[in-house]
């Protein structure tokens, strides 16, 4: 399965895998942005790409940023649709208490390709019985 990317500006990095059994490809970033506490913003990674058929690409959180600057995917995961062409961006939020510089080159996500079931939608007056019915948030304990 092969995954294709276009490079949209000469400071982007082709994602790769870190290490050969890695599930997610790292996404880096093409600007230098400061993020303050509190804040989001859109980075850039100056790549597009065609995603095989039936799949989806996850932009996921990096662990590292999160643990040490408290930086996150503010929309986790997010989903890139099969047929998007357009430039990849990353939401990064800020949730530390001091402003943190995003640099050219650094990595800021990972990127997950995953594949992606397309379901027919029935309407129906009336649902299946299980025993959790609906119970909901907090429903199994905390």
């Amino acid at each position: 399965m092969k995954l294709k990317i276009i490079k949209l500006n000469p400071n982007a990095i082709t994602p790769r895998y870190e290490h050969h059994n890695d599930s997610g490809l790292d996404l880096s970033s093409i600007e230098t942005v400061e993020i303050p506490s509190g804040e989001s913003r859109l980075i850039k990674t100056g790549i597009s790409l065609e995603l095989p058929p039936n799949t989806e690409a996850q932009i996921r959180p990096r662990s590292g940023l999160a643990l040490k600057h408290q930086i996150t995917v503010l929309n986790t995961p997010g989903t890139i649709d099969e047929g998007y062409r357009g430039e990849i961006g990353v939401i990064l939020i800020n949730h530390g208490k001091t402003s943190f510089q995003v640099t050219q080159a650094m990595r800021i996500a990972q990127m997950v390709i995953t594949p992606v079931i397309r379901v027919k939608i029935e309407e129906v007056k009336e649902l299946s019985d299980t025993m959790r019915g609906e119970k909901g948030f907090g429903s199994t304990g905390v």
